[in-house]
């Protein structure tokens, strides 16, 4: 299809910027960028409360969105996208406020460490401490153990999925669902959707090429299912819900974890969004599709933990 309308105002408004390669700046410019600035009054949710979770190597800053009302809810834990290099729990804010607004469940953002400070596992391992901190804490969370998901956008989505292996592997907590949004799942630079939309479509496959030479570096490393989930064995695995948007290096990759969720057994539904970028879910004043992708993600988040 053609490129989304509302795709292309930002792309163009973007190219007016003069906006940098991710690939030509140091991991600390990268951090000072902000392609998606807060909303002037943010979406109201019951509540938003900074802790942080205790862990051996250092104690992990989460922030909790908690809805309306007394009643217990769901918990999902969700790891914020930025290439494992960049982003925290301040640009992807009113995407966990919309979640929580719209689904009427708990959000758990996660403020793990990045590379190239931390390389992996350090990301994973940070994504996991919290997801069973946040088990071991229903009560004072006031969720349900049993309804917990775990979800995030680019990176975040390979953080998720490997948290749901993760959880798997070691025994629990028990996921409910894996919410995947647009998310990397494998190191293949030359699939169809890398090479189609190499550039020109916000995320490129050079800056693909810098988050995963910050955040792992060993190329022995990314066959590690941690690391790269679709070299995993990937039965016992959480129903997911994969996004993917036409315009992304990450499509196919997407797709194809989903496609291999499936043939191991498991419940997976992918959505591809015709001429969208990656990066539109969060661009909800933009892009009139991300409204769309918002309410698909909650009605999963009703389905499975609400």
């Amino acid at each position: 299809m053609p490129l989304d309308p509302d795709a292309q105002g930002v792309l163009d408004l973007l190219a007016s910027l003069n906006a940098p390669e991710l690939s030509d700046l140091t991991p600390e410019e990268a951090r000072g960028l902000s392609l998606t600035p807060p909303p002037d009054v943010p979406t109201a949710v019951g509540s938003v409360t900074d802790r942080t979770v205790p862990a051996e190597a250092a104690d992990i800053p989460v922030r909790i969105y908690a809805p309306d009302g007394n009643a217990t809810t769901g918990a999902l834990v969700y790891f914020h996208g930025g290439g494992w290099v960049i982003g925290d729990l301040d640009s992807h804010d009113e995407t966990c406020r919309k979640l929580c607004s719209n689904s009427g469940q708990t959000i758990v953002s996660v403020d793990y460490r990045l590379a190239p400070e931390t390389r992996f596992p350090g990301a994973i391992n940070d994504c996991f401490i919290a997801t069973r901190w946040v088990a071991d804490n229903a009560a004072l969370l006031n969720v349900d153990p049993a309804r917990l998901a775990v979800g995030g956008d680019s990176a975040g989505g390979n953080l998720a999925a490997a948290c749901a292996l993760m959880a798997r592997d070691k025994g629990g907590p028990p996921i409910a669902l894996q919410l995947l949004i647009y998310p990397v799942t494998g190191n293949d630079f030359d699939t169809p959707s890398y090479l189609d939309n190499a550039e020109g479509y916000l995320l490129s496959r050079k800056a693909m090429q810098w988050f995963w030479d910050h955040y792992v570096p060993d190329a022995k490393e990314r066959s590690n299912p941690y690391a790269a989930p679709l070299e995993g064995e990937l039965s016992g695995l959480p129903p997911a819900l994969v996004m993917t948007a036409e315009y992304d290096p990450l499509r196919d990759e997407g797709e194809a974890y989903a496609a291999a969720l499936r043939a191991a057994g498991c419940e997976a539904q992918v959505t591809r969004y015709d001429g969208l970028i990656h990066g539109f879910f969060g661009m909800y004043d933009a892009i009139a599709a991300a409204r769309t992708a918002m309410q698909q993600a909650t009605d999963a988040l009703v389905a499975h933990i609400g």
